[in-house]
This record gives structure tokens, sequence and C-alpha cells, in this order.
């Protein structure tokens, strides 16, 4: 049995309780990486495309107001 096959299982035998307390903190950990990669992205320029579409939808009249 692979190491995934025993979370797995693992997993399949938590209480409701922990189950939910694993979602949240798998969650948790995907926004983190989330966070870091949109952080990196934007360091490297690499948004810098979404700042320019905006000026110019800015420019058109397009925006809206939030």
């Amino acid at each position: 049995m692979s190491k995934v096959e025993e979370i797995e299982a693992a997993i399949e035998s938590l209480s409701e309780e922990d189950d939910v307390r694993l979602r949240k903190w798998f969650s948790k950990k995907d926004w983190e990486k989330w966070d870091r990669q949109i952080e990196t992205d934007s360091e490297s320029g690499k948004l810098d495309f979404l700042i320019k579409e905006a000026i110019n939808e800015k420019a058109k009249g397009k925006l809206k107001e939030l």
C-alpha cells in the first residue's frame, strides 16, 4: 500500500469533526500557496499586463466604480 493509499484510508476513517478540520487546514494551505504565487508573479512583472489592461479600460470608460 502506498503512502497516498494509507492517507486516503486514514481520511476515510475520520470523524465528521476531524474531516471538517482537515478540509479547513487544506483550504488554508491552498490559499497560502496561492498568495505566495501571486506575490511572486507580481514581483516578477508577470501581472503587469493586468495593470495595463485596467488602465486601458479606464481610459475607454468601461470600468465600474466599486
